[in-house]
């Protein structure tokens, strides 16, 4: 460690040896790829956290929203798709390199530099709307099965989604997770295929996607706010550092000060690892707005409350096929995002409190990270038996969200600018410029969902 990054340490932390994440057992520095590997593969074995990120915030949840956005508006907000990747794209990298650079998540670095204040309340309202979300998720993926599998009720699917869930969590590695995570992903190009089959007027697409037509009506304004909330989600800032935290740890940096700093080679690895992530993402959800403007809103079915809503909807426009892959792109996202939503809550607790943490210890050795999990699964789960209306949870999640996303990213840009914090890795000026358009775009649609509150 360079003489710089030992000036920044407190004096109460002078012995970063002491902040040790347990290890089920150290594999040392990943090997270089064996001699003969394809260049696809060594691109596939570079992506990981950022991959999984940009996949989960395809949450059911998002897909909702964006299906509301296509039926609702028809090809009118595909722009979007193109505007806020380099908005995420800039923001996911700047919480990679916090994670990476600090070795401490995003949780863990407010905790060092910041008041108590700050950090409790962004982790406790970041608690409340991830359980919300987990439990509207794992209500998506049981009404999803269900559409595959008539025979098998909502209700009675939802404890077993919930159980397959957590038990992966606790008992599977972190290894295995991130793999399991991978191979979920690609289920997301379902919603790719159903595009197609809904045979959209291409030119129209394609003029919609280039030339923003913004209108100032309180449904499109409304439509904005909601896409620009579940696609910039705070859950996808903590994730992201703590992620990039456990691969340090796979490679056997399990001590604070094994994995505090960054290679150039490192960063550049994650500026391609969360920029396919964050892509990936987007195409995703510009090709769920295509498939609903091109099948629902074409035959006036406007009014569309969820993403299995958007799924039977389909059916009779681009044929059963686009039904299912609907619903098995849902059943797949779900399992995604629900693990992301409950570990970036249990991350962020974790840190929080200064408990031991990660996917990759045993039970025994984080008895309290893996709580935090179980309970927020458990809760969310409830919420599909008290009765309340998904469609409501959703939305007070989008309101705190909402609020909890641009104070949380005017202090991720502040963080990675403080050369106490980041050294030599501060930003540059086009993530700079790119990450406080993030900032500022996010306050505007915090405004405008204050602005529209009586529309909703």
């Amino acid at each position: 460690m360079d003489e710089a990054k030992a000036q920044t340490s407190k004096p109460e932390e002078d012995d970063a040896d002491a902040e040790t994440i347990p290890h089920e057992e150290p594999v040392g520095v990943s090997p270089p790829p064996e001699k003969g590997e394809g260049p696809v593969r060594r691109f596939i074995d570079l992506l990981g956290p950022g991959l999984i990120t940009g996949a989960s915030d395809d949450d059911p949840s998002g897909i909702g929203t964006y299906t509301s956005a296509g039926a609702s508006l028809g090809f009118a907000t595909l722009w979007t798709a193109v505007v806020t990747l380099p908005l995420m794209a800039a923001v996911q990298f700047v919480c990679a390199k916090i994670g990476m650079v600090t070795g401490r998540g995003l949780a863990g670095v407010l905790r060092r530099y910041y008041p108590p204040w700050v950090l409790y309340l962004a982790v406790l309202l970041l608690v409340v709307a991830n359980t919300i979300n987990v439990g509207t998720d794992i209500g998506a993926i049981a009404a999803a099965v269900n559409l595959v599998v008539p025979a098998l009720p909502i209700k009675v699917m939802i404890v077993p989604v919930a159980l397959f869930i957590v038990v992966l969590q606790i008992l599977g590695s972190y290894r295995l997770i991130a793999k399991v995570f991978k191979w979920l992903s690609l289920t997301l190009f379902a919603y790719i295929a159903a595009a197609f089959l809904a045979r959209p007027h291409w030119g129209e697409v394609l003029s919609n996607t280039f030339v923003p037509r913004l209108q100032f009506g309180g449904q499109y304004l409304l439509t904005l706010v909601a896409i620009l909330g579940t696609t910039i989600s705070p859950y996808l800032f903590f994730w992201q550092a703590s992620e990039e935290v456990e691969e340090e740890v796979q490679m056997g940096r399990t001590t604070l000060r094994e994995r505090e700093g960054a290679t150039r080679e490192e960063l550049k690895h994650a500026a391609l690892d969360t920029g396919v992530g964050m892509l990936f993402c987007n195409v995703v959800f510009y090709f769920v707005i295509l498939a609903s403007a091109a099948t629902l809103h074409a035959h006036n079915q406007t009014d569309v409350q969820s993403a299995t809503d958007a799924a039977r909807a389909l059916e009779p426009f681009a044929g059963p096929a686009a039904k299912y892959l609907f619903a098995f792109g849902l059943i797949g996202a779900g399992c995604l995002a629900v693990p992301v939503l409950s570990g970036s809550a249990a991350y962020a607790v974790a840190e929080t409190f200064g408990w031991k943490y990660g996917l990759d210890t045993k039970p025994r050795q984080a008895k309290q990270f893996y709580a935090v999990i179980a309970l927020s699964t458990l809760l969310g789960m409830l919420i599909n038996f008290t009765g309340i209306n998904p469609i409501n949870a959703l939305f007070w999640t989008a309101v705190i969200n909402g609020l909890l996303s641009p104070p949380l990213l005017i202090l991720i840009m502040l963080v990675s600018n403080n050369r106490e914090v980041m050294g030599e890795h501060t930003n540059g000026k086009l993530i700079n410029a790119l990450g406080w358009a993030a900032a500022a775009v996010m306050v505007a649609a915090a405004v405008g969902m204050f602005l529209t509150w009586n529309q909703q």
